[in-house]
């Protein structure tokens, strides 16, 4: 259940990582160094790229778990660091979801890989106070979309993470076969935190408008976490203004950089305001790679923004729906 209670500013910071290829340790140490530059700013939330430990990968039986590893180790960096931290991981699972629009003969193809799906989750120290499913344990989708029959809810709390945030991308990338071993997510997930509603999309994701107008109708910050190529940057950029016009928030892209799995990458991160503009970073930390972390003080003006300029209230959602039925 989404609440309000009051306006404040977050310290932001999108991490721009060189990820080390299909190396979960070495990727680890990098984001350790990364928090330990920060240490003593106060930094609030820590964003990482897709798939932040191993890189854009098919391999899913090096990169998928079920154990939740990702996830765990990171939580010991929210503890230690005092930082809420998003993260993008593999989540290998046991089964397609009962609502997948895959048929028999597809999952049947898809249960002889090791299917998976593409995660971004959010994690805080035990201490934080967050807006969840029952308590802030787990978001407010897990257990009841059908996305995972192989845990329920009850279950994943045995396994004591205390996740703020959990969304599955929706959109696989076909064109580089991504569909071939995830399969996409049915759900959205919000959470307030430091006066900011909060939702995320992956990579792909951003192509599909109507998901983000689905987020913005909750979130005033919406996470793009990528593993997008050099070979479309022009699109990267061009998107991420869109999206934030269009859905009247801040739209906060975070790329990677560097030749990673045989792909180059250019950056491109940055925060879009919700006028379309690019937020200048307050700080910028960086290395001869490209690396770099960019920090930003942000005030939720979004309700300004949208009072000012009251487009929303002028979409006829049913009129689009009965367009696309047709």
């Amino acid at each position: 259940m989404m609440c309000k209670q009051g306006v404040s500013k977050m310290k932001l910071a999108l991490y721009q990582m060189n990820i080390v290829w299909e190396n979960k340790e070495e990727n680890l140490s990098k984001i350790e160094n990364a928090l330990k530059s920060v240490s003593g700013r106060k930094i609030d939330l820590l964003l990482l790229p897709e798939m932040s430990l191993t890189g854009f990968s098919m391999n899913t039986g090096v990169t998928g778990e079920s154990d939740y590893e990702t996830v765990r180790k990171i939580k010991k960096f929210t503890t230690k660091y005092k930082v809420a931290i998003g993260v993008g991981w593999t989540k290998r699972i046991r089964k397609c979801s009962k609502t997948s629009t895959l048929d028999k003969q597809e999952k049947d193809e898809h249960i002889a890989k090791d299917l998976c799906e593409n995660h971004y989750s959010i994690l805080g120290p035990d201490e934080f106070e967050i807006a969840g499913f029952e308590h802030g344990n787990f978001a407010s989708g897990f257990g009841e979309s059908g996305f995972d029959e192989g845990i329920d809810k009850e279950e994943f709390q045995k396994l004591d993470i205390p996740m703020m945030f959990d969304y599955a991308k929706i959109h696989p990338f076909s064109y580089s076969g991504e569909d071939r071993f995830f399969i996409g997510g049915e759900y959205q997930d919000y959470l307030y935190y430091k006066g900011f509603n909060l939702s995320a999309a992956i990579c792909y994701d951003l192509r599909f408008p109507e998901i983000f107008q689905s987020m913005s109708k909750k979130a005033e910050l919406i996470i793009v976490p990528a593993n997008w190529p050099k070979v479309r940057i022009d699109h990267w950029d061009k998107l991420l203004v869109a999206r934030a016009i269009e859905n009247q928030c801040y739209i906060a892209g975070v790329n990677c950089v560097g030749e990673i799995g045989g792909v180059s990458y250019c950056g491109g991160t940055k925060l879009v305001n919700p006028n379309g503009d690019i937020v200048i970073p307050d700080e910028i930390e960086s290395d001869d790679n490209k690396e770099m972390l960019l920090i930003y003080d942000i005030e939720n003006d979004v309700e300004n923004v949208r009072e000012a300029f009251p487009v929303k209230k002028d979409r006829r959602e049913n009129i689009y729906k009965s367009l696309m039925d047709e």
